[in-house]
């Protein structure tokens, strides 16, 4: 994408869209610009840790380096402080700074500042946002968004995924004990049964035929492995053969959903459980659970038994009796002691704040997928396992280093080619833009525009989110959950925009709102009003030119400059700049 057309004019939307005719704006002489509680560690200032800390930072960066020698490439000036600003709360809340967040920042001149705020997102200060925002990512990509219409038949209660989700990721939860709860947990899956445990509502969705799901998510979150293809024939395109797939199934087959009467709720309840597997019945109508097989079927019709073998080739005990063997604790075993589960999560965190993974897609890694930077994947993954699996200390790590700070601006001649949406392999000489996605955009206008202080309560906040989160996803057809969904731009999504209901109370002119409040404080002059509208949505003071398009507006606009701020604010949260993460 053209640096010179990546966000979209302001100007031109602006002239395009506000209520006024260009003809009287060009007549109108332009005017002087008038919680959560945390058990997690606190960062640590110690020596060792920032020299730690350094040390990884000094590494990415000499490394991605040598990758722009090898290639030639130049990269992009380092992203203006503003930028780094709105990326870094984007990407680690879900949301972009408030105008004091952004000021405050501005105004920090100190060397260290950029790992000063690392540190304060990372720390109890922001503790609940965090965990928010991370319970959000992970229960999409374990159990994807929720369905455009209620699917009365699914077992899955979201509110239960998430409460987990949010309590690990408040006490900072290492990364292989996340993986070990949502692999072994029993219990029931909806908050207020006494029983609760929330994460089994990863596997209590994907139990049916036999866990094919299941093993298929599994591989794929966990492992970076992507099998699906191997449950019918064996891989074209790598090594994975089809016994390998039920091999890894039969780790799920002592694993059932059950559904519930509820105890404490109209809706349905379910429970996982864990039981004996007594092995499929051979030609013969007889079980051995003792040598608890199970059975599948080639392409030619000829059927071929399987036992639980580990992705390495790892075997375990065959028993299918949990008095004998639990399946499911010796997968987690397995998974935690194998070196793709570092590898799967640090190019997953590397994807989710560099744009794209060192593979493309992130959960599709092996020899027929060959990384970008496999000695960078490769130390990472080991260094991350030597700091405990501390998801903090990774975010620290990525967001620290130069290529997260550089800017979504291509250098003319020098970087151009650096283009993965090409399906080149990505280097980060520039950062890569990137929609919000839905749960950003949506936390993101509820900020700039103090939405959520009109809200007459919690519940009415709560509805509102999930009936705008719902028209998104109808909108952009995503009633699968996939991590594709995006804004990207095209009229219908844009005419949403411009039309949600959202923008419509944001930008609202009534007594008590935002733009009111912001019109009437005397303290500040029209330049500080419409710097202020700039700092809310795009973290930028506005240009010289748009600061003439603003005071035309205003001058226009006699005896209404309410109104000149509700044009001003209402092109700002409409434009690609504000969708964008840049």
């Amino acid at each position: 994408m053209k640096a010179a057309a990546r966000f979209g004019s302001f100007v031109f939307l602006l002239a395009a869209v506000y209520r006024l005719s260009a003809e009287e704006i060009s007549s109108t002489a332009p005017s002087r610009p008038a919680s959560l509680t945390s058990n997690s560690t606190a960062p640590s200032d110690s020596a060792s840790s920032k020299a730690s800390a350094d040390e990884q930072v000094r590494y990415i960066n000499d490394y991605i380096h040598q990758g722009w020698q090898a290639q030639g490439l130049l990269p992009s000036q380092p992203a203006t402080d503003g930028e780094w600003c709105r990326r870094l709360f984007l990407d680690v809340l879900g949301r972009i700074p408030n105008v004091d967040e952004v000021e405050a920042y501005l105004r920090d001149h100190s060397p260290d500042k950029k790992q000063h705020l690392v540190n304060k997102l990372l720390s109890d200060d922001y503790v609940e946002e965090y965990a928010n925002n991370w319970s959000n990512v992970w229960t999409t990509i374990l159990i994807g968004r929720p369905p455009a219409m209620p699917d009365r038949k699914s077992l899955v209660d979201r509110e239960g995924m998430q409460k987990y989700l949010r309590d690990a990721f408040a006490r900072n939860t290492p990364y292989d004990q996340m993986v070990t709860d949502l692999i072994t947990a029993d219990g029931s899956n909806k908050p207020g049964e006494e029983d609760f445990r929330g994460e089994v509502n990863f596997l209590i969705g994907n139990l049916d035929d036999n866990g094919v799901n299941a093993t298929a998510k599994t591989a794929r979150v966990f492992l970076g492995l992507q099998v699906q293809c191997t449950q019918c024939h064996n891989h074209p395109f790598n090594d994975w053969k089809q016994n390998q797939f039920w091999e890894l199934n039969a780790f799920f087959r002592q694993t059932k959903a059950v559904r519930e009467s509820p105890r404490r709720t109209p809706e349905p309840v379910a429970e996982l459980v864990s039981r004996d597997f007594n092995g499929e019945p051979d030609a013969h109508g007889a079980t051995d659970p003792s040598q608890a097989i199970l059975f599948y079927e080639l392409r030619n019709g000829q059927l071929k038994s399987a036992y639980p073998v580990f992705v390495d080739g790892t075997e375990i005990n065959p028993d299918g009796r949990l008095a004998k063997v639990n399946r499911r604790t010796e997968l987690a075993k397995l998974v935690k002691a194998s070196p793709f589960l570092d590898q799967a999560i640090v190019n997953r965190m590397w994807g989710h704040f560099l744009g794209y993974g060192f593979t493309k897609p992130v959960d599709d890694m092996g020899p027929h997928n060959p990384p970008s930077h496999p000695e960078l994947l490769a130390k990472l993954a080991v260094d991350f396992g030597a700091h405990s699996r501390d998801l903090k200390q990774l975010i620290r790590w990525i967001v620290l280093s130069e290529p997260y700070g550089l800017s979504s601006k291509m250098v003319k001649g020098h970087n151009e080619k650096d283009d993965p949406t090409k399906g080149e392999k990505p280097m980060f000489s520039h950062f890569y833009l990137r929609q919000m996605q839905p749960e950003q955009l949506y936390e993101s206008l509820l900020v700039a525009t103090a939405a959520d202080n009109t809200l007459r309560s919690s519940e009415e906040q709560e509805r509102t989110k999930n009936q705008w989160l719902r028209q998104f996803t109808i909108t952009f057809g995503t009633d699968d959950g996939a991590d594709s969904t995006t804004f990207n731009g095209t009229i219908p999504q844009t005419l949403m925009m411009f039309n949600s209901d959202l923008i419509r109370r944001a930008t609202s002119t009534s007594q008590g709102d935002f733009l009111d409040q912001l019109a009437g404080d005397a303290k500040l002059n029209n330049a500080d009003r419409i710097n202020r509208l700039f700092m809310a949505t795009l973290a930028r003071r506005p240009t010289p030119e748009e600061i003439n398009w603003a005071n035309k507006l205003l001058a226009a606009r006699k005896g209404d400059p309410v109104g000149a701020l509700q044009d001003v604010f209402w092109v700002t949260l409409n434009s690609g700049e504000f969708i964008l993460n840049h």
